[in-house]
């Protein structure tokens, strides 16, 4: 079976990530923190993508959870209309 994971958004989330830091990305769609996980994937099969930032920037995180850059946007979320 090859489940998808939730659309939680149709455009990226930009984050102002501070050097040193750890952020979990939330890889299932669920949670309510996007675009950072809040354990809500226990009951899927995914699992979070840790990132660990290197420099202080903004960072533009994925949200449609379809990205082939985990966690970055590459734009996949202009294939889904809004509906």
């Amino acid at each position: 079976m090859n489940e998808m994971p939730e659309i939680a958004g149709r455009k990226s989330i930009k984050v102002m990530v501070e050097a040193g830091e750890t952020y979990w990305w939330c890889a299932c769609g669920r949670s309510k923190s996007q675009p950072f996980c809040d354990g809500s994937h226990k009951v899927t099969p995914f699992s979070p993508v840790e990132f660990k930032a290197e420099k202080s920037e903004d960072v533009w995180f994925c949200s449609c959870k379809r990205t082939n850059k985990k966690p970055f946007c590459d734009g996949s979320h202009k294939k889904y209309a809004m509906g």
